[in-house]
């Protein structure tokens, strides 16, 4: 089953999708975490991505799509994968499409700005191998340690107060509408960000197949 998790920045997509890839067994392909590496290991692209991923901005289609090809195919996507963070925007939908890839579902975490602005406060991520946590929802069993691989976990750039605000203005400008492109192909499903993450899991397990 070849899936795309919407949501905006701090939604908790990230989480359910790693919920449904663990459910599948299925990779999770975050582009965010893809383009992290890059701009970590300082390549051409890597470069780019940071400038654009700093100021809030959306990186370019002809970095994300580049990456993102490879990726998909390496040979643990055979059975199938979940994009999380990709498409961003309509033009990105129908680059994928054009690919040739098919997508049998679109499932869109929805929650709302306010909730979301007092959730990304607790965001943490790992330096070393970019693991998510969060203080109070999904804290690593020691603060400030990395359960995977014993890095530290930081606040990222952009999850700063200032720059979620801009990356909810923008999510709203351009990737929204990208929930008309999947609800008229028939593929769009929507879950209710819950208060307690389980009780989302569920809701979203539901949405794929899995009960």
């Amino acid at each position: 089953m070849n899936l795309i998790f919407l949501g905006a920045p701090g939604a908790g997509k990230g989480t359910q999708a790693e919920v449904v890839s663990e459910a599948l067994k299925i990779p999770q392909i975050s582009t965010g975490n893809i383009l992290r590496e890059a701009a970590k290991n300082g390549t051409e692209y890597g470069l780019k991505a940071k400038a654009a991923m700093d100021a809030g901005a959306l990186v370019s289609d002809d970095i994300v799509i580049g990456i993102l090809k490879e990726r998909i195919a390496e040979e643990d996507c055979r059975e199938g994968f979940i994009l999380d963070g990709f498409p961003r925007t309509v033009p990105q939908a129908e680059a994928l499409d054009a690919m040739g890839i098919k997508i049998d579902k679109v499932i869109e975490i929805n929650v709302a700005d306010e909730t979301i602005k007092q959730r990304v406060s607790g965001r943490r991520v790992c330096q070393g191998c970019g693991a998510s946590y969060h203080i109070e929802y999904k804290p690593s069993k020691t603060e400030g340690v990395c359960d995977k691989c014993g890095d530290k976990t930081v606040i990222r750039k952009d999850d700063q107060p200032e720059v979620v605000l801009e990356r909810l203005a923008t999510y709203h400008e351009k990737t929204a509408p990208l929930k008309d492109y999947y609800e008229k192909q028939g593929k769009l499903v929507t879950v209710e960000g819950q208060e307690e993450v389980a009780d989302t899991s569920k809701l979203t397990l539901a949405a794929v197949g899995v009960e």
